[in-house]
């Protein structure tokens, strides 16, 4: 859903929610420096750089957005250390599980949050700017 500024805005509560929060972080760019675990509140925050592929097919729009998530008991990585602050992650996709949300990331990397009622927020920040090109995969 989007605001009246026309930033979108998303809550994922179940599988299906994911999956459209998924397909609107495809292609994000997530600089390592920029995510955030708190054991204590239980939530894992990032900021991204993502492309708008709800905006319009003939101009390549990026946008910084906030995605929040909520009732993560542990955090685990692969492929990327953290001291690479200045190291950015294309996030390709994230995988739901009953117990886990992943956001897989090309290089091999993956985030896995972990806990038995995860929720997510996206909250685009700012204004949108033109990308260099919109992004392409390859035909499965």
């Amino acid at each position: 859903m989007s605001g009246a500024d026309g930033a979108l805005r998303l809550k994922a509560e179940d599988a299906e929610d994911f999956r459209i929060l998924a397909a609107c972080l495809q292609d994000a760019l997530v600089p390592v420096g920029d995510m955030n675990f708190d054991a204590g509140s239980r939530e894992f925050v990032l900021l991204a750089n993502r492309y708008r592929w709800e905006g319009d097919e003939r101009t390549a729009e990026r946008i910084h957005c906030a995605v929040h998530f909520t009732g993560v008991g542990a955090v685990r990585r692969r492929g990327f250390d953290l001291r690479e602050r200045a190291r950015v992650l294309d996030l390709l996709t994230i995988e739901i599980a009953a117990d886990a949300v992943t956001l897989l990331f090309a290089e091999d990397a993956a985030i896995r949050l972990e806990g038995s009622s995860i929720g997510g927020r996206l909250r685009d920040v700012g204004a949108p700017w033109p990308g260099a090109a919109t992004p392409r995969h390859p035909a499965a």
